[in-house]
This record gives C-alpha cells, sequence and structure tokens, in this order.
C-alpha cells in the first residue's frame, strides 16, 4: 500500500507541541499496516518536526527555551530581518532540528518508544496554520 495525504495543523504558540495524536487520526488508513514506514515533512522552512519525551510537558518547554537561548532573535549578524526578528532564528532551528521524520509502522501505528511523541516545533510567534506531508507504505501481510 502507497498512500500520501496532506495534514494540516492550526496555528500554534511558539513552543513545541506533541501532534502523534492528529496524525494517527488524520491516517486512518494506516490503521490496515501490519508493517511499514511513514514519512512526515512539514512543509514550511520555519517550523520542524523530531521525537521527543511524550508525558511531560516540561520538556517541550524546556527545549524551546534552551533553543530561544541558543538562537536569539537579535543577533546583529542576521541579515534576513524583514519578516521581524523571530524569522531568521526560526529558520535556524528549523535547519537545526530537521523538517522530516521518517518512522516504522507496526500494527497500524507508528512503533514508538514508552515515552516517545511526534513534536511538531513552531519557532515564530505567528506562524500561522502548518501543513505535513504524510507518505504512508505498508503491508497488511508483512512480518514483525
Amino acid at each position: 500500500m502507497w498512500l500520501q495525504q496532506e495534514i494540516r495543523l492550526p496555528a500554534l504558540e511558539r513552543g513545541f507541541h506533541l501532534i502523534t495524536d492528529r496524525v494517527v487520526e488524520a491516517l486512518p488508513d494506516m490503521a490496515r499496516c501490519r508493517v511499514g514506514l511513514l514519512h512526515l515533512q512539514v512543509l514550511h522552512t520555519s517550523a520542524s518536526l523530531t521525537l521527543n519525551e511524550n508525558a511531560d510537558p516540561d520538556v517541550r518547554h524546556d527545549m524551546d527555551a534552551f533553543l530561544r537561548r541558543l538562537v536569539p532573535g537579535d543577533l546583529p549578524y542576521f541579515r534576513h530581518t524583514m519578516e521581524g526578528p523571530d524569522d531568521m532564528p526560526a529558520h535556524v532551528i528549523a535547519s537545526l532540528l530537521g523538517t522530516q521524520l521518517t518512522l516504522a509502522l507496526r500494527d497500524g501505528r507508528p512503533a514508538l518508544g514508552t515515552w516517545q511523541g511526534i513534536w511538531l516545533g513552531e519557532h515564530r510567534d505567528h506562524g500561522g496554520s502548518r501543513r505535513l506531508i504524510a507518505t504512508l507504505n505498508g503491508d497488511s501481510k508483512g512480518a514483525r
């Protein structure tokens, strides 16, 4: 089975957001996939995808706080400033973390560790809605 679908996410505040459930709900055909791969790509240059802690929201807060300090918006050598002081730092962070994930699928769901979840990193103060492209490849008869 091959499937490709766009997933639209509402505008979210700056920071990291656990989106695992939204991704699974948006892809009901994934439930038929015994074994496969799910590739996710955020279609923006100022947001990122990463896999990390799914239980304690303090981890998402701390990651955002660390990255804001690592790449502040007031660096005097940034030239790309026409879209606001948060734009160039957002591009840097998106490149550092990446804009795509490939996840193993097992028994109709992403094969995540106990404490793992899919995060969307919103790196703009007002980034707007975000789009993901999800590409699913799998087999309903595959072995584990």
